[in-house]
């Protein structure tokens, strides 16, 4: 046996590390705000999400470590069964660059909308977490003056709340409640007021709460009908469908005897004297003679004026007109007689 030669054994050479990507700018942002924060943009605007929890923590970073140390304005919005999105829009001016702009946001839930005031780190913070108060209804702990801002003394509710009943909408009509051409002082009776999707019934909420009389409802077609069918049968009217086509005419109407003459005993009888007309438009009825056409009559002439000066009166044409003669006869040409010489006289020379 040959022995085989051993081959040598490579060293495995170790995999070179794959380089990590490089953050976005907006995972950079979020990192710098803290490490609970993700980012988002879209829309040329860069939006930051933090819980509750951290919202002063992430404001101050915001402002520190960002650089935004303007706050545009802050509101909230409406997301119904997810709870209230808080939001502050922050800036910075004046740097290199132009104008930095950043959505900060977080989420407070429906039944305990609250968070701690934002006054320490932007002053001007102040007016609109008053303004979100009153219309969302959150609650701002720590704000130094949390009176009433916008709304009257007294003032029941969040205007802007999704499930906020508009007072207006159940005092006024609104445009839909009327059709087109009615109006309040036509005269005719008044019907049901349409109210518009989610406006309950004023007799039921509103200033007008229980002082309305309950509004009749109008009965249903069926039961009109039925209504007026026992009116009919008490007043001992009798009126029963109708079962005869448009052809066949109607129940008074009798029906012609297929044979010619032939009329049926209960038909009226016919005049002698008014016999039917068989005569078309054109030839007119028997009463219209037939009258010969008349001549034409000859144009009259326009009387002449005498008046010289207002020769507008009876325009005259620049020649008369000369009426034309009648033609007379030819006469027969008579024949040419010979010229007579003259008789030469005694005298006279040749």
């Amino acid at each position: 046996m040959t022995d085989t030669p051993e081959t040598p054994e490579v060293p495995e050479t170790p995999a070179e590390p794959v380089p990590a990507a490089e953050p976005t700018p907006a995972e950079r942002t979020a990192a710098s705000v803290g490490p609970w924060a993700s980012a988002t943009e879209a829309y040329d605007l860069l939006t930051v999400d933090v819980p509750a929890e951290h919202w002063i923590e992430a404001l101050t970073a915001a402002r520190d470590v960002l650089g935004l140390a303007f706050l545009d304005w802050l509101s909230a919005v409406d997301d119904l069964d997810r709870g209230f999105a808080v939001c502050a829009h922050l800036a910075a001016v004046g740097g290199p660059g132009g104008v930095r702009r950043l959505l900060l946001r977080t989420r407070v839930p429906r039944e305990k909308a609250e968070l701690p005031t934002a006054v320490g780190v932007y002053a001007g913070a102040a007016w609109h977490e008053r303004e979100t108060l009153e219309m969302f209804g959150i609650g701002f702990t720590g704000h130094p003056h949390p009176v009433t801002l916008l709304l009257p003394d007294g003032f029941e509710g969040h205007p802007l709340r999704k499930d906020f009943v508009l007072a207006a909408r159940v005092a006024k009509d609104w445009p839909g409640a009327k059709e087109p051409g009615e109006s309040a002082d036509h005269g005719g009776p008044a019907r049901r007021k349409m109210q518009p999707a989610g406006v309950p019934d004023p007799n039921e909420w509103g200033p007008l709460k229980g002082t309305l009389p309950p509004v009749a409802e109008r009965p249903a077609r069926g039961a009109a009908r039925a209504g007026a069918a026992r009116t009919g049968a008490a007043a001992g009217v009798d009126r029963p469908r109708r079962t005869r086509s448009v052809e066949a005419g109607s129940a008074s109407q009798a029906e012609a005897a297929p044979g010619a003459g032939a009329t049926p005993a209960d038909a009226p009888p016919v005049r002698a004297d008014r016999p039917r007309r068989t005569r078309s438009v054109g030839e007119g009825s028997v009463s219209q003679a037939a009258e010969p056409a008349e001549p034409p009559e000859a144009p009259r002439r326009t009387a002449r004026t005498q008046s010289s000066d207002a020769p507008w009166h009876a325009p005259v044409p620049a020649h008369d007109e000369q009426p034309e003669q009648p033609e007379q006869p030819e006469q027969p040409e008579r024949p040419q007689q010979p010229e007579q010489q003259p008789e030469k006289q005694d005298g006279d020379s040749a």
